[in-house]
Formats: structure tokens, sequence, C-alpha cells
């Protein structure tokens, strides 16, 4: 099962992190939370964890618009919020890489029709990111 978009840039993984804010921000999408992974493994787990996962960031991406569509038919989608958006390279990789959750996966929760809309916008403009974001490295 498939519960991710995603796309790999041939960018360094701190200028891949600024462009997906910016993808973000043109489709509408504020960053509410910023998760460093391997700064909390590091300071969890130790240099050798950081290290294992790499520079790898969650970004807790939402359009409140879309948001507030989703809790007005459904106030248990808070739970599936915000969309979570992950940055993330390993320190032997030559490419970054980028993946959302997929907003279908709602869908697969809830058989509400309010729910199905918010995630089918939701998902097009989560995909135009990710195209826009190919798009900047070409």
């Amino acid at each position: 099962m498939t519960y991710t978009l995603a796309t790999t840039v041939a960018l360094p993984w701190a200028e891949a992190l600024e462009r997906t804010r910016e993808a973000l921000a043109a489709q509408g999408f504020g960053i509410l939370t910023e998760i460093n992974i391997r700064s909390a493994f590091e300071a969890k787990l130790g240099p050798e964890a950081a290290d294992a996962v790499g520079d790898y960031v969650i970004l807790g991406a939402c359009n409140p618009t879309l948001a507030s569509r989703a809790l007005a038919a459904e106030p248990q989608m808070g739970a599936l919020l915000p969309c979570n958006v992950v940055v993330r390279r390993n320190s032997l990789a030559d490419s970054t890489t980028v993946e959302a959750i997929d907003p279908q996966t709602m869908v697969q929760l809830s058989n509400t029709a309010a729910v199905k809309e918010v995630a089918d916008d939701a998902a097009t403009r989560l995909r135009k990111a990710m195209t826009a974001l190919g798009e900047a490295t070409e």
C-alpha cells in the first residue's frame, strides 16, 4: 500500500528543505510544526543513531481552509492533521527525498463525502507542490 506522495530531487538537503517550504506555501500550506529527527536522535540516542537516520525533518503542513472543512465534516480528522511532509537524505545519498502523507488515506478511514472532497483538494495541492519541486531541479 502506498500512503505517501513522493519525489526525489537532486538538491542538497538544506536547499531541498527550503524549496519544499516554498512549494507548500505556493499551494496554501503553512508550516505549523517542524521536527528535526536527526537532532532528536542525537540528543536522545547519540551521534550514531543521528548518523544512521541522516538529515531528516518532518514538516507539519496545514492549509487552514482545508483543515477547517475536514474538521467541520468530521472532528476526528484532527488526529490526521497536520499533513506530515518529510524531507530526508541519508549521508551517502546524492539526492534528497520529499514525501507527504497522501490525503486519500483520510478517505480510507471515513466515508463522508465532505472528507473525500477535502482529501481530493489536498492531494491535488500536494501533487502540485511535489511537481514544482521536481521542476525546480531540472
